[in-house]
């Protein structure tokens, strides 16, 4: 059952929040950093396993009043719900891997308050028909408790990231002011990144990263609903403004799960534009497996063995060049002509570190829940149960980029024939 926005009493513009920040860990940090002088903003509390990182990000914003630094285990519900109760948080901001994300969605529930993530609640693959058939679907775990949620009159706001986010707000924008109907959206994600001594490099949690790529993708279309088809299938070239053309394949992603649910469209895709040659690599070594292995009497999973030599992404920045692109094609009807338009966000590497000392992908990212906590609290956004981004008014979100120097375009494209 979908929550409903618009339902909750409006918070006064003098009452600042305060927040538990799960993970200070690349998108983390430049949560916080972009937190910085806010008025919106009473209290970050930096939360992480690691009080090493925690503390870091808590000298890069410089304030350790405004932000206390405290250790926590994601994966132990008790554990955040202490700690928001301690420090009297209205908000629990979720900015670790997915699968951390039912125990501490769970948790904001328990300690009656919002909740923000990024990335839905995993999913699981059909056990017989896994390139067909949709299983547990990403996000099922936390709209099947929406209701509980509307109850009890608290909002989870789930996938405000960049994509999902940003890209969700751009559905929203679209179906509100360009088009009469709305056949396809598309969300493309490409770059033209490269890391400095690396033959690769994610600019992202590469067990995100992993998760996402060697899923069965998720199509959704109107008259069959959500279906799944095999990685890396259906391959384009998208021309990105500011980063040119990248060939972009099928990737299980929040937004097609998310965008149907609040917006009348015929079909919704999301594609990547990633290195083949790395899946492939994973694939054939079998990398990608979560389910540990027995190594001289040690039992380790090969993707944490991925993720433990690969670069933290938030450590790479002053390595990194180029540019990234994030947004959405939307195609349909406006005053009965086709229209197709392509809502973007372009962040550029050397921007984005020598100003904030963040790099271009976790930037793009931290930026959004920001602006969606700085709408929240001023009771501009509001909402009850489990809800995406497309629920709510676009227009004072974009509104609201120029001021975090997070620019946005929009690019008329000659609509396809037929």
């Amino acid at each position: 059952m979908p929550g409903r926005a618009g339902a909750v009493t409006a918070r006064r513009r003098e009452d600042p929040i305060k927040v538990l920040l799960v993970g200070t860990g690349g998108v983390g940090e430049a949560i916080a950093i972009a937190t910085k002088g806010r008025p919106f903003l009473e209290r970050m509390v930096l939360a992480d396993y690691d009080l090493g990182w925690a503390r870091e990000v808590q000298t890069k914003v410089g304030d350790e009043a405004r932000y206390p630094v405290e250790r926590i285990d994601a994966s132990d519900g008790e554990q955040v719900v202490r700690l928001a109760r301690a420090h009297g948080v209205d908000l629990v901001m979720n900015a670790v891997a997915p699968n951390f994300n039912e125990s501490i969605f769970d948790a904001a529930f328990e300690a009656g308050v919002s909740y923000m993530d990024m990335a839905l609640t995993l999913g699981t693959r059909h056990p017989t028909d896994p390139y067909r058939l949709a299983d547990v679907k990403l996000g099922d775990y936390q709209f099947e408790r929406s209701a509980a949620w509307e109850e009890k009159g608290l909002l989870a706001l789930v996938g405000m990231g960049v994509d999902p986010g940003l890209s969700d707000v751009f559905a929203a924008y679209a179906a509100k002011h360009l088009f009469d109907r709305i056949d396809e959206i598309g969300v493309r994600d490409g770059s033209d990144i490269q890391v400095e001594s690396y033959a690769f490099a994610p600019g992202f949690s590469i067990w995100t990263t992993i998760e996402e790529c060697l899923n069965p993708p998720v199509i959704y279309e109107k008259d069959r609903g959500w279906f799944t088809t095999e990685p890396f299938s259906d391959p384009e070239v998208f021309d990105f403004p500011e980063v040119g053309p990248v060939e972009c394949v099928n990737v299980e992603h929040e937004e097609v799960l998310l965008v149907p649910r609040r917006l009348d469209v015929g079909r919704v895709t999301f594609k990547y534009g990633l290195g083949e040659e790395f899946i492939n690599v994973l694939k054939t070594l079998e990398l990608d497996s979560k389910q540990p292995v027995e190594v001289k009497g040690v039992k380790v999973a090969p993707r944490d063995v991925v993720a433990a030599l690969l670069p933290d992404p938030a450590h790479l920045g002053d390595r990194m060049t180029g540019k990234t692109c994030v947004g959405t094609w939307v195609r349909g009807k406006k005053d009965g002509k086709p229209r197709e338009v392509f809502l973007y966000q372009p962040t550029d590497n050397r921007e984005s570190w020598e100003r904030y000392g963040s790099q271009a992908v976790v930037w793009q990212t931290g930026v959004n829940p920001v602006i969606a906590m700085e709408l929240l609290a001023e009771g501009v956004w509001q909402g009850a149960g489990v809800l995406g981004p497309e629920a709510f008014d676009p227009d004072p979100y974009l509104e609201r980029t120029a001021a975090l120097d997070y620019p946005w375009g929009m690019k008329e494209m000659t609509p396809k024939a037929g």
